[in-house]
């Protein structure tokens, strides 16, 4: 992997986490168009830590709250908020363990299954210009729901933030609180899997990725998440998601239609 190549990836990686067009889908796309770029599991963690970092400096007074209220060890506002980000994690922690090989599966290069299910989310996202603007916080019933839309996301071209944010606000509930939780609840999951990769994975690798192409990887996909993260929540709170469903159809449909 060269620095201009690591450099695209840490782009994509880090707008497309956050931006409701399904970063999965992008990144099988342009393995597709640039010939199956070279994959390092160093890379994989390195990028995926960056999105994680993001989120936690932009959402750093959100967590030191909660780790205070949790370390309070005593039952307050704080401490049922993270029982409800753990009870979210659940249904894509069972579909992590229990068909890991099945899901990998799905990343196989089929740019039309792809396609498809872009514009599934394009059209998701489309359903939030037919619902009222909630008022509602999230309830135990919304995050565990929340949660099974965070599972059925893994699939390549569902977009994981699009459906998290959207199934919290067709159940009623807040749109600055929705953005909130749908970022905060991918973080118990995206640390649990790089934990388990970094454990299990072989980082010598054929193809190590050399020390700079990881640094302007891990800079790029950080520096990148950071505006994302901070655009999205400016996004939802204004209701202009439908500008991504259009986007959604239209690659969804140049994939499938153009794409051999």
């Amino acid at each position: 992997m060269n620095n201009i190549e690591a450099f695209i990836l840490g782009l994509v990686q880090g707008l497309t986490e956050f931006l409701p067009v399904s970063s999965s889908g992008h990144l099988e796309i342009g393995k597709f168009l640039f010939g199956n770029l070279e994959e390092s599991l160093n890379f994989t963690v390195a990028v995926h830590g960056a999105t994680v970092l993001s989120i936690v400096v932009v959402f750093w007074k959100d967590i030191v709250a909660l780790l205070r209220g949790l370390f309070a060890f005593r039952k307050n506002e704080e401490t049922i908020y993270m029982l409800k980000l753990l009870l979210s994690a659940i249904p894509v922690g069972v579909l992590g363990v229990l068909f890991k090989d099945d899901i990998e599966a799905l990343f196989n290069g089929n740019i039309h299954f792809v396609g498809a299910m872009l514009i599934a989310t394009g059209i998701l996202l489309f359903g939030t210009t037919l619902v009222p603007i909630g008022k509602r916080k999230i309830s135990w019933l919304d995050a565990f729901v929340i949660g099974i839309a965070q599972a059925i996301a893994v699939l390549p071209g569902i977009s994981r933030s699009g459906s998290t944010i959207v199934t919290a606000l067709l159940l009623g509930n807040d749109r600055t609180e929705a953005t909130r939780f749908s970022f905060l609840m991918v973080l118990l999951p995206v640390i649990g899997a790089n934990f388990i990769e970094i454990y299990s994975g072989d980082f010598s690798g054929k193809n190590p990725v050399g020390t700079l192409p990881l640094a302007i990887g891990f800079i790029t996909a950080f520096i990148s998440g950071l505006f994302a993260c901070k655009w999205m929540l400016s996004i939802v709170r204004k209701g202009k998601l439908f500008y991504f469903a259009i986007y959604c159809v239209i690659i969804g449909l140049i994939a499938l239609l153009f794409i051999h």
